[in-house]
C-alpha cells in the first residue's frame, strides 16, 4: 500500500516508481531485509511512464535480432561485441527473476514474460549479404546457440506467415531466428517487485509524491525535499543513500544535487509512437517479435519492429517506433523540461552535438512531417497485406539520450545507458535510455558494484547476491558451460525455450 506520512529519515531514497528503482530496491532489500527504504513516485501508481507495457518494445533485449547491436567493420566482418554484452546481461534479468519465483515473492512468472522468438528480417541484396555474415559470425558463438538463417520464402512464413503473404516474389529476402527470446511486460512486472517490496518491513511507498530537490547535509547524507502533487506541500527527509531512478527527469535531479560529476551533462530527448493492432485475427497470426535495419541516422531506438505484445493479457501487434522530437523530458512532463535543463556548464557540449547531428536531426524532422500514409508504407515493408483499419496510432514513452561533456567544452551524443554517480558514492543516477528494463537487473548489480563496494565480501552480502545471481562474477561470454547451465535452468522456470 501507498503511504501518506513521509519518514523523517531512512537509509535509501529510491527516486522513481519504475523498473530500475524497482529492481535495484529489490536486490538490496535480498541483501539486507534491515534496510529502511522510501519510494517517491510523482504519478499516482507506478511503471506509468517507459516501464509502461504499451511505452517500450517488451522486447526482453538479449541482441538476438537487434540489428544495430552488430555493426559491419571495414574489411567486412561484423563486429558482435555489443551484442554479446547486451545478451549475457539479460541472463541476470532471468537469474533475479527465477529466484523471485523459487522463493514465492512472484506467484506466476507467465503474467509478465512469455516465450516468443526473435527474428531479423532484411530486403535486398546487401542487407541479405550482411545478415548472412552477421548470423555466420553470431552462430559460431555459444551465447547463440541453436540461431537459425533463412532466405527461403517457404521457411521464413513458416517461422511467421505475415510478413511473407503478398510480398514480391522476386525480391532478395533473409531471415534469422531465435526461438530463446522473450516478449516482457515491464508494467507487470514492475507491479509485482514493488508489491512484494511493500509487503517488506521497512518500505514505504509514496505515490503523487514529486522529488523536487536533493542537498547534501553536513553529515554528509541527503536532504531530499519532496513536494505532495495533491496538497503542493513540501517535506524534507533525510538519507544515507540516492538513486535517481526517474527516467528522463533524472538529468534535471541530478543537476539540482549539485555533485560536481554532473558539471557539463545535458540531455536530447526523443520521441516515439507506435502502430497498435488490437484484432485477434491479425494478432493471433504473429507471434514472434521481427527487426528490421534502421533508417541511415536514425537513432538505436528507431530500429523499425513488429511485435508480437502480450499487456495486461491482452495479445496485439505493435509496429514501430516512428521517431519524433519534444523538449519534454518524460511522457507525462513538461514542455520546459528541456530549457530547465541548459546550464552555462553544458551549453557548448549542446551546441556541439547539435552541430555534429545533422543527420540525425533530419531523420527527426522528416519522422515528424511523415504523414499517416508513409507511416503506413513502412509497415507495409514488413506485413504487405496489413490493412489501416487494423491499426491505431499509439504514443510510446519518451527517451532522453545522454550528452556527455568530452573535456574539451564539446560534446558527445551517447546511446545506451550510464550510471552518474557522486565521488563518495552516496547518490547515483541512471541516465540515457535502451536497452534499459531489459537490463535493469544488471544495472542494479552496477549500482552495488559502484556504491556499496565494501559489502561485496564474503562477510557480508556476497554469499546471498550469488544465491540470487548464482553466476555473480562469472563472465558468461566466455564461460560456455556456465552460460549454457544458467540457460537451461531459468527457461522453465520462466517458461521459456531452450536449447
Amino acid at each position: 500500500m501507498s503511504e501518506t506520512t513521509i519518514p523523517k529519515s531512512v537509509d535509501v531514497v529510491l527516486i522513481g516508481a519504475g523498473i530500475m528503482s524497482a529492481t535495484v530496491g529489490t536486490l538490496l532489500k535480498e541483501l539486507d531485509p534491515s534496510l529502511s527504504i522510501a519510494i517517491f513516485e510523482r504519478l499516482e501508481d507506478c511503471a506509468l511512464e517507459s516501464s509502461g507495457g504499451w511505452n517500450n518494445a517488451g522486447t526482453g533485449h538479449a541482441a538476438n535480432c537487434e540489428l544495430n547491436y552488430t555493426t559491419q567493420k571495414a574489411d567486412g566482418s561484423i563486429d558482435i561485441s555489443k551484442a554479446l554484452e547486451v545478451n549475457v546481461e539479460f541472463d541476470l534479468s532471468r537469474q533475479l527473476w527465477s529466484y523471485l519465483v523459487r522463493n514465492g515473492a512472484v506467484a506466476d512468472p507467465s503474467a509478465f514474460i512469455r516465450a516468443c522468438p526473435h527474428m531479423s528480417f532484411v530486403i535486398g541484396n546487401d542487407d541479405v549479404a550482411f545478415l548472412r555474415k552477421r548470423y555466420q559470425t553470431m552462430s559460431a558463438h555459444h551465447c547463440w546457440t541453436g540461431m537459425e538463417y533463412s532466405e527461403d520464402r517457404e521457411q521464413i512464413s513458416r517461422w511467421t506467415p505475415i510478413i511473407i503473404e503478398g510480398r514480391p516474389t522476386g525480391e532478395p529476402i533473409a531471415a534469422t531466428r531465435m526461438i530463446t527470446g522473450a516478449d516482457v511486460d515491464y508494467g507487470t512486472l514492475t507491479h509485482l517487485l514493488i508489491k512484494q517490496l511493500d509487503e517488506k518491513r521497512g518500505t514505504s511507498i509514496h505515490y503523487r509524491h514529486e522529488v523536487v530537490d536533493l542537498k547534501r547535509q553536513a553529515d554528509g547524507r541527503w536532504s531530499v525535499e519532496v513536494k505532495d502533487e495533491t496538497t503542493g506541500e513540501s517535506e524534507l527527509t533525510s538519507a544515507k543513500f540516492v538513486f535517481v531512478g526517474a527516467g528522463g527527469a533524472a538529468l534535471l535531479l541530478i543537476q539540482r544535487s549539485g555533485i560536481p560529476e554532473a558539471k557539463g551533462y545535458g540531455g536530447f530527448p526523443v520521441s516515439g509512437r507506435w502502430l497498435r493492432c488490437d484484432n485477434p485475427d491479425v494478432a493471433r497470426r504473429h507471434h514472434v517479435k521481427v527487426y528490421g535495419k534502421a533508417a541511415h541516422g536514425s537513432p538505436p531506438m528507431s530500429v523499425p519492429h513488429l511485435d508480437m505484445r502480450v499487456v495486461d493479457g491482452q495479445h496485439s501487434l505493435l509496429f514501430g517506433p516512428y521517431a519524433g522530437f519534444s523538449t519534454k523530458f518524460l511522457k507525462e512532463g513538461s514542455y520546459l523540461d528541456l530549457f530547465e535543463s541548459v546550464r552555462l556548464a553544458n551549453l557548448f557540449p549542446l551546441l556541439d552535438v547539435s552541430a555534429h547531428s545533422l543527420r540525425l536531426e533530419e531523420y527527426l524532422v522528416g519522422q515528424v512531417v511523415q504523414t499517416s500514409s508513409e507511416q503506413f508504407e513502412t509497415l507495409q515493408r514488413f506485413f504487405p497485406l496489413a490493412k489501416r483499419e487494423d491499426w491505431k496510432e499509439a504514443i510510446a514513452g519518451q527517451r532522453v539520450q545522454i550528452i556527455k561533456p568530452d573535456g574539451k567544452e564539446g560534446g558527445t551524443l551517447q546511446f545506451g545507458t550510464e550510471l552518474l554517480a557522486s565521488e563518495d558514492k552516496s547518490v547515483v543516477a541512471l541516465l540515457g535510455a535502451s536497452p534499459g528494463a531489459s537490463t535493469a537487473a544488471y544495472i542494479a548489480i552496477e549500482v552495488l558494484q559502484k556504491c556499496f563496494a565494501d559489502k561485496l565480501v564474503k562477510d557480508a552480502w556476497l554469499p546471498k547476491l550469488r544465491e540470487v545471481i548464482p553466476t555473480y562474477g562469472v563472465d558468461l561470454r566466455t564461460n560456455a558451460e556456465v552460460c549454457r547451465a544458467t540457460r537451461a535452468a531459468t527457461a522453465p522456470i520462466l517458461g521459456l525455450q531452450s536449447v
